[in-house]
């Protein structure tokens, strides 16, 4: 199950389990649509593919909530 981070690795911005606009590589390092621009879609931690991350709503987040811890080092 996908561990759901609450922001962009790379400038924090907050990214909410239930919405759209994430954006996550294999390793499930997450980062916002502006940052995955930023860095041509590729993983600056571990040179992966950024794709969309699914939302995970209703029953599923209740059952399931998102992580939340942030990892954002700023």
């Amino acid at each position: 199950m996908l561990d759901m981070r609450p922001d962009c690795e790379r400038c924090g911005v907050d990214l909410p389990a239930d919405e759209g606009g994430a954006f996550i590589c294999s390793l499930e390092c997450t980062f916002c649509a502006d940052c995955v621009d930023a860095l041509d879609e590729t993983c600056p931690n571990c040179g992966g593919e950024l794709l969309d991350r699914p939302a995970r709503i209703g029953k599923a987040l209740k059952s399931h909530p998102a992580a939340a811890e942030r990892r954002f080092r700023g």
